[in-house]
């Protein structure tokens, strides 16, 4: 894997002025925060601001169907409710807000900028891509378009292409956004405490007004600190993510990670289960059934990992994770190799071919396991997960 220099130059440099579980945490923030015309002031993202803005534009566009900038709003509010409250119909909402638009004005760049972003948090990554292309070509100096197109490009396993918009992105314009992408391109080729060095200039450069996304960024800091083994630090991290955002499922999910590992399992799994009340998503009641798992509390597991299969196969589909779940559980190796086939043929993220190489190897395809895992360790991530499935992987006789 090529190590991109420019990326390097232009980070430590920026340095020098100023002195994401594992799947699920790769959503990033949404790219646009646009105050508009006719629109006053930016929300302001505290999940009481997320809630009123939303009601504002939604009150907006019921009187005015062609208020593109209500749209636009309503739509980046609805992005971020999605992450916040794990409801993926939000999601929808937006996307048909945008649709709408879009009908009546093909051309409205704003609207189809936001469109990208909405795509990524669908997880349809071409569509994203090609939005973002669009959008690029009609706009080649706006650096939310190179995001756009390197997190597709990112999430598809094409590494190289999604580097360089990243470096693309920075050059045009550092933003918490873009450091954002540089600490995650350098997660991703092993270089940890780099990608902290990144993540935290995203962090400062984030605007007060902005608490979501600050506590998104702090959240990523804590993960990184997670990986490196720095439990205190982690601890701090996430816990000035509760602060900027007060119960943000990325802070209160890495939170609990940290005390478990110190071996506070009963108060990892109080928080997870508060979290699981607010916010019904499959990692958290994965995590959940294995909290209580590992404490011998084998029915309240079962029930656990009966919700996380039912949610990531029906109101959060993500076939890499509900594959690597079921290959984890051991009870339908097959259909799990059968969904991960079918997820890398359409991705070649390290994380499929990771979800592929498990499956294979619950299945007793060892061959195939191997040249799997070998694809999802070519970054050269440090990831611990994948690591450790290469090492069963390897040890096999």
């Amino acid at each position: 894997m090529t190590r991109y220099a420019i990326i390097s130059i232009t980070i430590a440099a920026a340095l020098a002025g100023v002195f994401l579980w594992r799947d699920v945490r790769r959503e990033r923030p949404t790219l646009t925060r646009a105050t508009l015309r006719g629109v006053s002031g930016a929300t302001v993202t505290t999940r009481e601001g997320l809630e009123r803005r939303i009601a504002e534009m939604e009150a907006r566009l019921t009187s005015q169907p062609d208020d593109v900038a209500a749209a636009v709003v309503l739509a980046d509010a609805l992005l971020r409710q999605t992450r916040v409250a794990g409801n993926p119909g939000l999601a929808k909402r937006a996307e048909q807000v945008l649709a709408q638009v879009l009908r009546e004005d093909p051309g409205n760049y704003d609207a189809s900028r936001m469109l990208g972003s909405l795509y990524l948090s669908q997880h349809r990554f071409r569509e994203a891509m090609t939005a973002a292309e669009r959008n690029r070509d009609a706009r080649p100096l706006d650096p939310i378009n190179y995001g756009v197109i390197g997190d597709a490009h990112i999430e598809l396993g094409e590494y190289d292409q999604a580097f360089d918009a990243f470096d693309r992105m920075m050059r045009l314009r550092p933003s918490a956004g873009a450091y954002a992408r540089v600490a995650y391109a350098r997660e991703l080729q092993g270089d940890l405490p780099g990608a902290v060095e990144a993540m935290k200039l995203a962090a400062d450069a984030t605007a007060a007004n902005d608490p979501e996304a600050l506590a998104w960024y702090r959240s990523q800091i804590g993960e990184l600190h997670l990986q490196l083994g720095r439990i205190h630090e982690a601890k701090e991290a996430f816990a000035a993510a509760s602060q900027a955002f007060p119960g943000h499922p990325f802070a209160v999910t890495g939170y609990a990670r940290a005390i478990e590992v110190e071996g506070d399992r009963a108060g990892a799994l109080t928080l997870l289960r508060e979290l699981a009340a607010r916010t019904p998503t499959p990692d958290v009641y994965a995590r959940i059934g294995d909290l209580l798992a590992a404490g011998g509390r084998r029915e309240e597991a079962e029930k656990a990992y009966a919700m996380a299969e039912a949610t990531w196969r029906s109101d959060a589909p993500e076939p890499k994770n509900l594959a690597r779940f079921l290959a984890d559980r051991g009870t339908k190796v097959e259909e799990a190799v059968r969904i991960a086939e079918r997820a890398s043929a359409e991705r070649d993220d390290i994380f499929t071919n990771d979800s592929l190489a498990w499956a294979y190897f619950k299945a007793n395809r060892i061959g195939d396991a191997r040249r799997a895992i070998a694809r999802a360790l070519r970054t050269g991530t440090k990831d611990r997960t994948i690591h450790a499935h290469a090492e069963a992987i390897t040890a096999h006789r």
